[in-house]
């Protein structure tokens, strides 16, 4: 399979083509063309926070326990005196960072449900909630962002199968067709658990116009 930094390099020139190639037809500003090129490159390493010792779990889990400590400030600021509020936050961010991670790590296995385009779908879902209903993104940025993730997903699932072919002695290694799935085929119960978060992010979604037009918009990007 492909290491992180090649995962990482490459997702990052996906997302820094597709963001220049959306400035340049107008669909999006500086700004949003960092976040489009920022948001492919997580997930690019995203499919990898399964495995346990993979630098993708350290920093996926360290970006959500920042966000989870701003989230909490935020919220408990008017309730909480600044020495209370400090420690709050330092409590969420061990929570999170650790004790979180070791959680998740205790019931994944690497290329599990993960590595799958289910998984892909979820984190796009999440994102795009996020953005719409967490930092007031219109509707179509929110999808093009929460696209942005899933098409660095696919990047890592392409790069890992191209990988898993071994040109040389021209045959499929043994991890071939562990990467890109629609699910874990061994673990349904996860792929079900995944559908039924799915279906509790459909209220927080953007509406769906808008990805009809991220659609067309796309057809322009990548005709």
């Amino acid at each position: 399979m492909a290491n992180f930094r090649t995962h990482l390099i490459v997702a990052a020139l996906g997302g820094a083509i597709t963001a220049g190639l959306g400035w340049h037809a107008g669909f999006w500003s500086w700004p949003e063309m960092a976040s489009i090129t920022g948001l492919t490159s997580l997930g690019g390493i995203l499919p990898d926070i399964d495995a346990d010792q993979s630098r993708s779990i350290r920093l996926i889990f360290t970006l959500f326990a920042v966000l989870a400590v701003i989230a909490s400030v935020i919220i408990l600021q008017p309730l909480l005196s600044p020495s209370y509020l400090v420690a709050t936050g330092g409590g969420v961010y061990v929570a999170v960072r650790y004790v979180a991670s070791a959680v998740f790590k205790r019931f994944t296995i690497h290329r599990g449900i993960w590595h799958s385009l289910l998984a892909g779908l979820l984190g796009s879902f999440a994102i795009t909630a996020l953005s719409y209903r967490g930092f007031d993104q219109p509707a179509v940025q929110a999808w093009y962002q929460g696209a942005a993730l899933l098409l660095g997903v696919l990047i890592h699932l392409l790069l890992d199968e191209c990988y898993s072919i071994d040109l040389v002695g021209s045959r499929l290694k043994r991890s071939f067709g562990t990467a890109f799935k629609l699910f874990d085929y061994k673990t349904p119960a996860t792929a079900v658990m995944m559908i039924v978060v799915m279906a509790s992010l459909m209220p927080w979604l953007p509406p769906w116009q808008a990805l009809f037009t991220v659609a067309h918009q796309a057809k322009t990007l990548w005709p």
